[in-house]
């Protein structure tokens, strides 16, 4: 009986069928009111079909669009440039805690940004059981041979500054056995870069196969390519973002500068020590770098591995932003690795990447790499500033009202007059829904 309900839920052919027909057998097969579901599904269709099939192609087997709201933070001054930086998220006091840190920002002297290196880097995986120092004779002999064997990939890269920087053959066997590896760094331009290093990893690989077979033509030896791809972890490819003001420039309300700055600075401190408390530091960095990331038609997936791999590279998870105070001056930064692209993927494709590529004057990748950093170090400014004087959760549920109320059916009327009662209180769900219930029973 249970591989008979198994097999309903199973279909040949999916992608074959045409979107209408997905929708329908979706709806019939994993939806308990499937017209319901048609009608929800055609709902976040887009009403012109031009554009309606320029999304269908940025996936497989579409069946609607999921929506993710654009807001935008304003008054970020990045190296004497005003910006107002997009973010695409579904959590409001993202955004608009970003803002409030550009706000206190843009009168302490700004966000000043320095992009350290742009290196990208690859791999070629092989094993190989020999002597190796023939395996060495092979590489050093080949070199040449594995540079010109992509020069149909790397024509255009070269005229746009980029290309191939070094090879590299490195013997990991003592940590696996016969286990090597060509790395071979990349400088990819204005692109994100990952097809480009992707095609060029494996030209390379099949090169190399000859190559060790020309050199290395022994009984005792065998070589097998595992797999060519390019990596997240780029360590090279980094950007620092950072404030500094004197501290007495910190007074915040009742608080003095001095107070402000010793107290934050601990809680980085804390982070930079406790992995509990680092990777929730480190997510509400990544709140800010993801939404602009997004924005932006770039991989937040590739960026939060490569940020959450730098922040183990000391052997322990810790911080990905750091503080000091020296001779009453205050300086908060963070230094990651992006690996980000403003031509190819998305960015001329989507048209509200396009959009958000234009409101922020459209940047190089060198540029988009600052202004990520900043929109990340900006959201940790603010989280740590809330939590070290009034506590997070004061504005974060403020913000979290508008959905507690939409989750209670509330209508315009009430949300207003509820708005209004919680102005100047924190908000739980439990507290909305006796408030809203009172508030219907005096309008009965």
């Amino acid at each position: 009986m249970q591989s008979q309900t198994i097999m309903t839920k199973a279909i040949q052919g999916f992608s074959k069928l045409s979107k209408a027909e997905k929708q329908t057998w979706l709806a019939e097969n994993h939806l308990e009111n499937p017209q319901a579901a048609l009608r929800l599904m055609q709902s976040y269709m887009h009403g012109d079909d031009r554009v309606q099939r320029q999304h269908d192609e940025f996936t497989e087997n579409t069946i609607a669009n999921f929506y993710m709201p654009l807001g935008v933070a304003p008054n970020f001054l990045i190296d004497g440039v005003v910006h107002s930086i997009p973010m695409a998220t579904e959590e409001s006091s993202v955004v608009a805690a970003a803002a409030k840190a550009a706000s206190f920002w843009l009168h302490r002297g700004g966000f000043k940004t320095q992009v350290i290196s742009m290196t990208k880097v690859g791999h070629v995986h092989f094993s190989y059981s020999g002597h190796s120092s023939d395996l060495t004779t092979a590489f050093n002999e080949a070199k040449p041979a594995l540079l010109a064997s992509t020069d149909h990939i790397t024509t255009n890269m070269r005229q746009r500054g980029g290309g191939i920087l070094s090879i590299a053959l490195i013997d990991k066997s003592d940590a696996l056995k016969d286990y090597h590896q060509l790395a071979v760094q990349f400088k990819t331009a204005d692109s994100m870069g990952a097809n480009f290093i992707n095609s060029c990893l494996e030209v390379m690989a099949q090169a190399w196969k000859m190559a060790v077979a020309d050199h290395v033509a022994t009984k005792q030896s065998t070589m097998e390519v595992i797999m060519s791809i390019l990596s997240n972890h780029n360590p090279d490819c980094r950007v620092i973002s950072e404030v500094t003001c004197p501290v007495t420039d910190l007074k915040d309300g009742e608080i003095q500068g001095e107070d402000f700055a010793q107290k934050f600075k601990q809680a980085v401190d804390i982070a930079e020590i406790e992995p509990f408390r680092a990777a929730t530091h480190n997510k509400g960095i990544m709140n800010g770098i993801d939404a602009v990331v997004m924005a932006t038609g770039n991989d937040f997936r590739a960026v939060e591995a490569g940020c959450h791999s730098h922040a183990a590279m000391g052997g322990q998870y810790s911080s990905l932003s750091h503080c000091s105070i020296i001779d009453g001056q205050f300086r908060f930064w963070i230094d990651i690795p992006l690996a980000l692209g403003t031509v190819g993927g998305l960015t001329k494709l989507h048209p509200l990447v396009t959009l958000s590529h234009e409101v922020l004057n459209n940047p190089s990748a060198k540029q988009l790499m600052g202004i990520v950093a900043t929109s990340g170090l900006a959201q940790n400014f603010a989280a740590l500033r809330a939590l070290t004087t009034t506590g997070i959760q004061q504005g974060h549920m403020k913000m979290h009202l508008k959905n507690i109320l939409n989750q209670l059916g509330a209508n315009e009327g009430e949300k207003q007059s509820l708005t209004r009662k919680f102005s100047k209180s924190t908000p739980h769900h439990a507290d909305v829904k006796i408030a809203l219930q009172s508030l219907r029973s005096l309008q009965q």
